[in-house]
């Protein structure tokens, strides 16, 4: 573990999805007593998306921006907003130089599979049809997230493409959710790692399907073909239950002829990210920022 990270380990609050809405004030209150972010660079506008229900969004305009990243919150499709979403979504706008929207989809087990897809699907196709009006390039849409939100790019990256729907230029996965079946070896094995392990990774399985059984528009990781998708980045915590899959989707990713970049970060956590005094989380948030810039440049 990194030695910085691993400092803050016993200060973190225990992950518990047993009581949803008990959860999120505890989220909330986390992200509440964070440094709030930079934004005197960017403009930001609260808006909402007709669709059926209409969807809530945030948009972060920098100067000049050359297309949009539609970035999705983490918190195991249960918990997140757009405002706990805040902490990310300004730097993620100043350091991509692009308009960032971010999105608040219907939570589990509230709204089960797939109205959190719908919601981020009818947000594409607005940010797309609208692209005029937000100053950017329809062709230049990126999608992104962390964890769970990860997993919904990449849902939302697959039913762009079986419906042939609005062009998605890059699709960046931080540690995504992918897989429910938790066969792999880190999902096995991490029974005890920081913030998130292999209970609370089936618990937010169980909030997001219900009884239903996963499709591969749930769980990508089921996908028999993953030809003709977006070209991604994915990124690995060391100590993330979602280590192997994230690991075995890029590498299915790229048989399948899709351009991928992977970077699994050393010493890191599930969510470790959030202590940003680390050195390492400075360069994971510098180089996210990076890579959407360098994806939706010319």
């Amino acid at each position: 573990m990194d030695p910085e990270l691993e400092a803050f380990i016993p200060l973190l609050p225990r992950t518990d999805l047993a009581d949803p809405v008990g959860y999120r004030k505890i989220y909330a209150d986390l992200a509440a007593s964070r440094p709030a972010p930079d934004t005197s660079g960017l403009e930001m506008e609260d808006r909402t998306v007709p669709a059926d229900p209409d969807v809530p969004v945030r948009i972060y305009r920098p100067h000049q921006p050359q297309g949009a990243v539609i970035w999705l919150h983490g918190g195991g499709w249960v918990v997140g907003s757009l405002d706990t979403e805040h902490l990310w979504a300004a730097p993620m706008a100043n350091l991509s130089g692009a308009v960032v929207i971010t999105v608040d989809f219907r939570l589990s087990p509230e709204h089960r599979f797939p109205a959190a897809l719908d919601d981020v699907y009818a947000v594409l196709t607005w940010t797309h049809d609208h692209a005029a009006e937000l100053g950017i390039d329809p062709d230049r849409i990126a999608v992104a997230g962390h964890s769970a939100g990860a997993g919904l790019a990449a849902q939302v990256a697959l039913r762009a493409r079986d419906r042939q729907g609005p062009p998605i230029r890059f699709q960046l996965l931080n540690e995504a959710e992918l897989d429910d079946r938790q066969e792999t070896w880190s999902q096995r094995n991490f029974t005890d790692t920081p913030w998130i392990n292999r209970d609370v990774v089936a618990a937010s399985w169980r909030h997001y399907l219900g009884s239903q059984p996963a499709t591969p528009y749930a769980a990508p990781a089921r996908a028999d073909d993953l030809s003709g998708l977006p070209p991604a980045y994915i990124a690995t915590a060391e100590f993330d239950p979602n280590r192997d899959d994230d690991i075995a989707y890029a590498l299915r990713l790229l048989q399948a002829g899709v351009s991928v970049e992977l970077h699994q970060w050393p010493g890191t956590f599930h969510g470790s990210l959030a202590i940003q005094s680390a050195d390492v989380s400075q360069r994971q948030l510098a180089e996210l920022g990076a890579v959407l810039r360098r994806a939706l440049a010319e």
